[in-house]
């Protein structure tokens, strides 16, 4: 299982997928705002959703996990 974790905190505003999605490297799985600016987080790999930990407007840290990919 291979997970996607928040680069920086940040709110997130915008969740891109949903469990039992297939995802390629580099599709976008969240939308984070930090420092007044939009960063889409991306797939380092391919893998289909396993389970979503976050959901629009909730607050993160650095290195939470957002995604868990199978």
């Amino acid at each position: 299982m291979a997970e996607i974790k928040a680069p920086m905190g940040g709110k997130v505003i915008k969740v891109s997928v949903k469990v039992g999605d297939s995802i390629a490297e580099d599709d976008e799985v969240a939308v984070l705002e930090a420092m007044k600016m939009e960063m889409p987080i991306l797939s380092e790999e391919d893998g289909t959703v396993a389970e979503v930990k976050v959901e629009a407007g909730q607050t993160v840290e650095a290195e939470q996990v957002l995604v868990v990919l199978n």
